[in-house]
C-alpha cells in the first residue's frame, strides 16, 4: 500500500514537473540575444554576415517590462565603421502581422522557394536572395507586441493587463507608434547606430506606422531619418472618399483586366505601361468629375462615362450603369472573369480562385493569400529554428490579436509631412504593384500628390511601380527591381559630408 501511494506520488510531481517545464518553455524570455555568422552572394559578390536573433522589452513609465518585441537584425561584418552605412527599420502590416512577408520574401538575405511569378513550391523553405539590400545596409525586422514571437508581459504584480489596457498600451494608430520609437531608441543605442543613417520600411499598414514614426522619432526621440519608404501604402490619415475613392479604382481595375486579356484588342495590343496612362488622365480629368456630379449628371454624359469605364475595366456597360458608375472591389474582383467561372485575387490580382457558385457579388476567399500562407509560414518557421538557431515553443503569429485598433486620431500623413518639412535630409519612395486591389496604385499616387500640397517638397517624393500586386517583390523580376530601386533611393538620399541639413 505505502509502495502503491509513493509509485502515484512520483508519477503525479512527474507530471506537474513536465507541465511545469512546458508552461515555462512557452513563455517569453523577456531579454535574449542569439547569433550566427553566414556568408552569400549579392549582385554576384560574397557577403559575409551575422544574424542576431532574439527580444527585446518595452518599458512602462516606471521601467517595468510591459511587453517584449522578437527582431531579427542583419549586419555585414566586413564594415568596420558603420557610421556612414545605412540602417534599415523593416515593419509590416495588418495590423498584427508579423514581419515576415518582407523579411523571407524582399530585402533579407533570404528569401522563399517560390517560382519567377512568386507561387509556392515544396519542398518548403528559403534559398538565397541575390539581390537583398544587405550589401549596402543593415537591416533589423521588428516584430509589433503579439506577432511573430513577440508578446504581452504580466505586471508587475504578476497579471495580465486586461484588453482595454493593452489596447491602450500597444493596438491603436497612436499607441503603436510611441512603444515603438521608444523600442527603436533602445535597440540604437544597445547597438551603437547613433551615427548611422536612418530608414524607414513600412509596407500596408505598416506605412502608417512608419509615417508616424519619422515624426515621432524627431520630436519625441530627436532620432533624424534620412528616408521613408512606403510599400504598398494606406491613406495614411490622406481621407480618398467618396468620388475620389470610387474613380481611383479604374487604373487598377484595367490593369487586372489587361493581365487577364479581358480588354478589347485595341487596349489589349497596348503594353501596361502604354494603358496607364491614358486610363489614369481619364479619371482625373473625366471619371471624377462625373461621379461627382451624382444623381444630377446628364444622361448622355452617364452613357459616355459609362462605355469608357467599361472599356478600362473589362466588365459590361450594363454593369457599369447598374453600379451607377462606382464599381465596388469585391464585385469587380468576381465579376471580371465570371464567363470563366473564376475570381481574381484582392492583394495580387494575378491569382486565381474557384467559388461554389459563380453567381454572387464577392468571391468566397482570397485566391492569393491561402497561396502566399502555403509558403510562408513553413518557412520561417523554419528558417528562425533551423538555420538562425532560435528556439521556442512559442507560436510564430503570423496575424496576432490586436483588435479591436483604435484608428482613431490618424494624422500619420500629416506627420510625415511635418517631418520632412523641418528635415530637410528626409525623402520619401512609394513603391506599389499595379496588380495590387486592396491598397491600389492609383490611390498610392493621389496620396502622395495630398501628401505635401504646397508642392514645395515634391523633388523628395517619388513613386515606382511594378508588374504584381501587394507583395510585389515575390515576382523575381520586380525582386531584383524593387530592391534596386531601394539601393537607388538610399544612395541619392545620403548627402555628402559638405551638404547640411538646411534650406
Amino acid at each position: 500500500m505505502i509502495m502503491k501511494k509513493f509509485i502515484q506520488f512520483t508519477l503525479l510531481m512527474t507530471c506537474l514537473t513536465s507541465f511545469a517545464f512546458a508552461d515555462n518553455m512557452r513563455k517569453l524570455e523577456v531579454d535574449t540575444k542569439n547569433q550566427t555568422k553566414h556568408t552569400t552572394k549579392i549582385n554576384g559578390k560574397k557577403i559575409s554576415y551575422t544574424a542576431t536573433t532574439g527580444t527585446q522589452p518595452v518599458w512602462d513609465d516606471e521601467g517595468h517590462p510591459t511587453a517584449s518585441l522578437f527582431y531579427t537584425y542583419y549586419q555585414r561584418s566586413d564594415v568596420k565603421d558603420d557610421s556612414s552605412r545605412p540602417l534599415l527599420i523593416s515593419f509590416n502590416g495588418g495590423p498584427g502581422s508579423a514581419s515576415v512577408w518582407m523579411h523571407v520574401a524582399y530585402t533579407g538575405p533570404r528569401t522563399l522557394n517560390v517560382d519567377d511569378e512568386g507561387y509556392p513550391l515544396q519542398p518548403y523553405g528559403v534559398k538565397t536572395n541575390p539581390y537583398s539590400v544587405l550589401d549596402v545596409a543593415d537591416i533589423v525586422f521588428v516584430n509589433p507586441v503579439n506577432t511573430g514571437y513577440s508578446r504581452v508581459l504580466p505586471d508587475k504584480d504578476g497579471k495580465m493587463p486586461s484588453k482595454e489596457q493593452q489596447k491602450k498600451m500597444f493596438f491603436g494608430v497612436n499607441a503603436d507608434i510611441k512603444y515603438l520609437a521608444d523600442w527603436i531608441t533602445t535597440f540604437v543605442s544597445r547597438h551603437d547606430r547613433w551615427r548611422s543613417p536612418k530608414y524607414l520600411i513600412g509596407e500596408s499598414y505598416g506605412t502608417t506606422r512608419v509615417s508616424g514614426l519619422a515624426l515621432e522619432l524627431q520630436s519625441r526621440q530627436w532620432m533624424y531619418v534620412n528616408g521613408v519608404i512606403l510599400v504598398s501604402p494606406t491613406d495614411i490619415g490622406i481621407k480618398r472618399e467618396g468620388p475620389v475613392k470610387a474613380a481611383n479604382r479604374l487604373p487598377y481595375f484595367a490593369a487586372a483586366a489587361w493581365y487577364h486579356k479581358a480588354l478589347n484588342s485595341n487596349l489589349q495590343s497596348k503594353s501596361l505601361l502604354e494603358l496607364l496612362p491614358e486610363v489614369e488622365a481619364f479619371t482625373i480629368n473625366q471619371y471624377l468629375p462625373a461621379l461627382a456630379k451624382g444623381a444630377f449628371i446628364s444622361e448622355l454624359e452617364k452613357q459616355t462615362i459609362a462605355d469608357q469605364v467599361a472599356q478600362y475595366s473589362g466588365l459590361s456597360k450594363q454593369e457599369v450603369l447598374r453600379s451607377n458608375l462606382d464599381i465596388s472591389n469585391a464585385y469587380f474582383w468576381k465579376e471580371l472573369l465570371r464567363d470563366r467561372e473564376q475570381t481574381i485575387g484582392r492583394l495580387d490580382s494575378r491569382y486565381l480562385g474557384i467559388d461554389k457558385k459563380a453567381v454572387g457579388a464577392r468571391p468566397d476567399y482570397n485566391a492569393e493569400l491561402t497561396s502566399w500562407l502555403h509558403s510562408f509560414t513553413p518557412a520561417i518557421n523554419y528558417y528562425l529554428r533551423e538555420e538562425l538557431n532560435y528556439k521556442t515553443d512559442i507560436k510564430y503569429n503570423m496575424f496576432g490579436n490586436v483588435h479591436p485598433w483604435d484608428r482613431s486620431k490618424n494624422n500619420t500623413g500629416e506627420n510625415l509631412r511635418l517631418a520632412m518639412a523641418s528635415n530637410p535630409y528626409l525623402n520619401v519612395m512609394i513603391q506599389s504593384g499595379y496588380f495590387d486591389g486592396a491598397t491600389n496604385y492609383f490611390d498610392a499616387k493621389y496620396t502622395m500628390w495630398q501628401l505635401d500640397p504646397s508642392g514645395k517638397m515634391k523633388d523628395r517624393l517619388s513613386f515606382k511601380g511594378y508588374e504584381s500586386g501587394h507583395m510585389m517583390y515575390l515576382r523575381h523580376e520586380d525582386l531584383k527591381t524593387s530592391n534596386n530601386d531601394i539601393r537607388a533611393f538610399m544612395k541619392n538620399t545620403l548627402p555628402s559630408k559638405s551638404k547640411a541639413a538646411k534650406y
